[in-house]
């Protein structure tokens, strides 16, 4: 009797092959978000949109039954204060100079950590100390510890008797917003001082190039994004300074160093005006987007343009 040997079928030939697998669709995917998306929505657009709301009525707390719609009215109003203007001027000249000055000191100090020495790690910690403090702590700091008229640290040092707050409000306010962020400002700037190629710099220095020259060529176009960066997310934050005003000098002398967000403050909890306050509110929202916007276009404009793609 033969056998017959039958040969083994070839892989995969006759098998049951498995069924493809089915992409899960993107609503699917996203689903897990969405609570999130709720959340953020709940806390931050509806507490917006009914501000917008209330910048559209004529509401002061103190006055009973005072609640109706005045239109644009409240905006108008907004525009012809001269407190408002002048807080608003003091918003800019806080945030202007306060970024300028910390971005200015931030490269200065980024340029010294950059470079190896003993203690480097210490030090760094020790710089980046302000940034971690809170703003309040901060403020109450400058003012008891440095600011103060008969206690203070600079009329020590300097052996006068000024009241500091009282003779330069918005100077003061300024060093302390400035002492508080130049260490954010150095962290990102030595972020992209470390990202730099090393062989471009060795191909300067091959090429004769002093280090003012490779500073100004590669260093500081490397930086630039960085800078630019550092500039959206200080003015971002810095417009919206309120600790170190309510803390040290309460907007005075008068209005000398009041800024928009304590303005609003003055105007929803001490004059009890919601719907001019609300105006306010809207009003700053939209500056900040505007400059926020520009911002960004300036900044992926940069990226666009040294990825290659225009």
């Amino acid at each position: 009797m033969t056998t017959t040997e039958v040969a083994p079928a070839p892989a995969g030939r006759g098998a049951e092959q498995p069924a493809p697998r089915r992409h899960a669709s993107p609503w699917k995917r996203r689903a897990p978000l969405l609570p999130a998306l709720i959340f953020t929505i709940a806390v931050t657009q509806i507490p917006f949109l009914v501000t917008v709301f209330y910048s559209f009525q004529s509401w002061n707390l103190v006055r009973p039954g005072s609640q109706y719609f005045v239109g644009f009215q409240n905006y108008i109003d907004v525009f012809a204060d001269s407190t408002f203007r002048t807080a608003m001027l003091n918003t800019v000249v806080l945030t202007v100079v306060c970024v300028f000055v910390s971005m200015v000191l931030g490269l200065g100090l980024a340029l010294l950590l950059d470079r190896k020495f003993t203690g480097r790690s210490v030090v760094r910690t020790l710089i980046i100390t302000p940034f971690l403090i809170l703003p309040a702590a901060g403020a109450l700091l400058w003012k008891t510890a440095m600011f103060d008229p008969v206690h203070g640290l600079l009329n020590f040092v300097f052996g006068t008797d000024i009241d500091w707050l009282s003779a330069y409000p918005l100077g003061s306010v300024m060093t302390q917003v400035i002492w508080q962020w130049t260490p954010f400002m150095t962290l990102l700037i030595l972020a992209g001082l470390q990202a730099q190629s090393k062989e471009v710099l060795e191909a300067a220095q091959v090429d004769g190039a002093g280090r003012w020259r490779t500073f100004a060529s590669i260093t500081l176009p490397q930086l630039s994004r960085y800078l630019q960066l550092a500039a959206l997310l200080g003015a971002i934050y810095i417009v919206n300074s309120f600790d170190a005003i309510y803390l040290m000098t309460q907007g005075g002398p008068g209005t000398a160093s009041t800024n928009l967000p304590f303005y609003i403050y003055q105007r929803a909890f001490e004059g009890f005006d919601v719907g001019q306050s609300s105006a306010m509110g809207v009003i700053v929202v939209i500056l900040t987007l505007i400059v926020a916007t520009f911002t960004l276009r300036l900044m992926f404009r940069t990226f666009d343009v040294s990825g290659g793609v225009k």
